[in-house]
């Protein structure tokens, strides 16, 4: 255990490989944990299909640009560019990304039916402070031969992005991960979120709960509810992702770590009154 934590500070791909050394004494799991990394990235595997990945590629471009977007219209946008694709192929790789055709914003984990739900505490509320709303979600993020999921927390007054995290699975443990490392900041009094079975399970409502954090949760299908946390993935993706080929999940770590420091810390916002979210958010 004492050598895995003098590692913390390996790269992303020199953990994995670490790890990958099978320590005959402690679980993968406790392994990831201790270097900081979701147990998911270990187990990664690239996409076989090119030709899916290609169009997974192409319809979260198009997603992003006009998020309702259903699979007909993908359908025939795709044709339209040359791409020999029927409906019942994009149906398949919408769901597999997470986006819902029937709704106008992506929802990359579907509700547990054991799971409570929780209503929508931000409607009419003036949001005038930090660590008053704090909003979460889950994104799709592109590698030259595979894929990633990106969560993040945002604070919804500063737009200060308090944490963030990658991951191959939709498996709630990089939520958690990103929410506790968020805590070391601060504590909101709400966090908003939509109604995916990682924000809804036991793991994620219980570390809010234990910190005395209101739940907020999206209507089904109302990108409007999340806005904030919306506009950072069109921020990530145009000024990043898109402009980038990650090779693997170390090469999106670092750019996305890269860009995440340029988002807070150099980045103004119009909405900011041109302030950076951590001038805002510390000052």
């Amino acid at each position: 255990m004492t050598g895995l934590k003098k590692n913390l500070d390996l790269s992303c791909k020199d953990k994995v490989s670490l790890i990958e050394k099978r320590n005959p004494v402690i679980s993968i799991t406790r392994q990831a944990d201790l270097l900081g990394i979701a147990r998911s990235t270990i187990y990664y595997k690239p996409i076989v299909d090119t030709y899916d990945l290609r169009l997974m590629h192409l319809i979260d471009e198009k997603y992003t640009q006009a998020p309702f977007y259903g699979s007909r219209r993908m359908t025939a946008s795709l044709s339209r560019d040359g791409f020999k694709v029927n409906r019942k192929r994009v149906q398949r790789l919408m769901r597999l990304m997470g986006i819902e055709a029937i709704y106008p914003k992506p929802n990359l984990s579907r509700p547990h039916p054991g799971n409570k739900i929780y209503p929508y505490l931000l409607r009419g509320l003036h949001i005038n402070h930090k660590n008053q709303v704090w909003g979460t979600d889950i994104t799709y993020i592109r590698l030259n031969k595979g894929w990633l999921y990106l969560v993040a927390i945002m604070d919804w007054f500063s737009r200060y992005v308090l944490s963030w995290e990658l991951s191959t699975t939709l498996e709630v443990d990089f939520c958690v991960n990103a929410l506790e490392r968020a805590f070391t900041i601060g504590v909101p009094e709400i966090l908003n979120s939509d109604q995916g079975s990682q924000f809804t399970s036991l793991a994620f409502v219980n570390t809010l709960e234990k910190n005395h954090v209101q739940i907020s949760m999206d209507g089904r299908g109302r990108a409007i509810d999340n806005i904030f946390t919306e506009r950072l993935w069109r921020s990530v993706k145009y000024e990043e992702v898109y402009i980038k080929d990650y090779g693997n999940v170390s090469d999106a770590r670092q750019g996305i770590g890269s860009y995440m420091i340029f988002y807070n810390h150099e980045r103004p916002h119009q909405a900011l009154n041109y302030k950076t979210p951590e001038e805002l958010h510390f000052n």
